[in-house]
């Protein structure tokens, strides 16, 4: 699992800009492989569809892996005969692969991706793009799964999607309705720093990027789609859900590990409502109110095991103050990690020196509380005692999520400003200080002369060899940018 660090850290999310420029807002990809058939209809579909609704300038992107059929001389004959058309050619398979290439190289502001069969409806295209164009959303996806989407397929594919969205959500805790519909756009900002810590480069690229995305706070949109069943997909089931779930278990071993390191990417923009300083509402209340709660209950029931335990071989006072002990500790450690977000090693010990101060009060609370029972009853019944131990440990909760919140873990962010800084980068230097900014949004050509001002694209058919420069790009690099692609000297088409 990569864990080499973004490449820069995210300018705030805007609405880009209107305006005339000669840089394409929008670039589909189409990775195809050997899609002689299917894929002049579907490009010449997508743009007719795309000159006639959207209002940008556009580009579309043939990304060929390694086609052993005559899809290459297509995609030559579509870059010629259409200026908005460009071809890319890769000598490795992978869908993964050909979009982190073209993602990588590209200078839209907006990058797509569909599938050649263009099982998707084209009328999605236009609301799966908006978001990231105001600036609402990081990421968008089209879904399948959503109440009002309109699907027609064979329960066989229902199935699978289904339980494979399932396995998603019960082992990587994916809110994503529809991680398999090849119907994504990202922001290239976006792209730029995620792409690095995607490994994968077949079918599971876009649900890992999808899962990493999601677990470092960015913002997924969902547009219910509209979707017709290839009869004829050359998608092979069984070998792209076992390779889906050998991805399951690397990402999820990798989470579980830490290897990722997601702090860099986390809440980038800074212009989350939960980051600004509003007078008189509590930061973060409700999110350590719901943490406290799910700990104190593990932690309640991990005490009257602890306590059911020891009374066996003690008296109810000495078996209470080992079990409150014991759970205390463990109570201060969960709390501090999961409720208030305290990670690292330091200050841990002052932390649980504090938190032995409130397991002080508690034990005072709980321990008067069974020197009143056995003062009104000589011998009361077991669960009596668990009775009253429990009344106990609910108002001592109460006290103690109060000294947690005001004296163990303050909120210490008006004392000491949160800095966040990407490897590669220092506070003081330019590529941290500055944010990016993209150009004015071109607007398309006239239909008077509907090519006159297409944009000079910034690559050519470019080609890849295996163990070439296109699994060396930079993207392995945590503090180089990735460049453009550039069509060679020798190109007639560069003037």
């Amino acid at each position: 699992m990569r864990t080499d660090s973004s490449p820069g850290t995210l300018p705030a999310r805007e609405h880009l800009p209107a305006g005339d420029a000669g840089t394409p807002v929008l670039d589909v990809v189409i990775p195809v492989y050997n899609e002689e058939k299917d894929l002049q209809p579907c490009v010449l579909r997508l743009h007719e569809h795309l000159k006639r609704t959207f209002p940008y300038a556009f580009r579309i992107t043939i990304a060929d892996n390694a086609s052993t059929d005559t899809t290459p001389l297509v995609s030559q004959r579509l870059e010629a005969e259409i200026p908005e058309v460009k071809a890319f050619r890769l000598e490795q398979k992978g869908r993964g692969r050909a979009l982190r290439t073209v993602w990588s190289a590209s200078d839209a502001p907006i990058l797509a991706y569909m599938d050649v069969d263009l099982s998707t409806d084209l009328n999605a295209l236009l609301p799966l793009v908006a978001p990231l164009i105001s600036g609402h959303s990081d990421l968008a996806i089209g879904s399948r799964l959503a109440r009002s989407s309109r699907v027609v397929r064979g329960p066989e594919r229902e199935f699978i999607s289904r339980a494979y969205n399932l396995i998603l959500r019960g082992s990587l805790q994916a809110r994503f309705s529809d991680a398999q519909c090849g119907f994504k756009a990202i922001r290239r900002d976006v792209a730029q720093v995620l792409l690095p810590l995607v490994e994968d480069t077949g079918w599971f690229f876009d649900t890992e990027m999808l899962v990493i995305a999601e677990r470092a706070g960015l913002r997924i949109h969902e547009v219910p789609v509209d979707w017709v069943d290839d009869p004829d997909s050359t998608v092979h089931i069984v070998k792209t859900a076992t390779e889906d779930l050998k991805g399951v278990w690397r990402v999820g071993k990798a989470l579980a590990g830490g290897s990722l390191p997601l702090d860099r990417v986390a809440r980038p923009f800074g212009d989350d409502p939960r980051d600004r300083e509003i007078q008189d509402v509590p930061k973060g209340l409700a999110r350590q109110l719901v943490g406290f709660c799910v700990v104190g209950g593990l932690s309640t029931l991990f005490y009257l095991v602890l306590y059911s335990a020891f009374r066996q071989f003690g008296g109810s006072q000495i078996a209470n103050a080992l079990a409150l002990l014991v759970s205390a500790v463990a109570n201060t450690a969960a709390n501090r990690r999961l409720t208030f977000g305290v990670r690292g090693r330091g200050g841990a010990v002052r932390h649980q020196a504090q938190g032995l101060v409130v397991f002080g009060i508690g034990l005072a609370l709980t321990s008067g509380s069974l020197a009143a029972l056995n003062a009104a009853s000589s011998d009361p019944a077991h669960s009596t005692e668990l009775a009253v131990l429990i009344a106990a440990n609910l108002a001592a909760t109460v006290l103690r999520f109060l000294l947690f919140r005001a004296w163990v873990f303050p909120d210490r962010d008006d004392d000491q400003p949160r800095t966040t800084v990407v490897a590669g980068h220092t506070p003081s230097s330019p590529a941290y200080a500055t944010q990016q900014a993209y150009a004015p949004l071109p607007q398309r050509p006239t239909p008077h002369h509907p090519y006159a001002t297409a944009p000079q694209s910034p690559y050519g058919t470019t080609e890849f060899r295996a163990g070439e420069a296109a699994e060396q790009r930079s993207w392995r690099d945590a503090t180089v940018q990735v460049q453009p692609v550039r069509p060679t000297d020798t190109d007639p088409r560069n003037s």
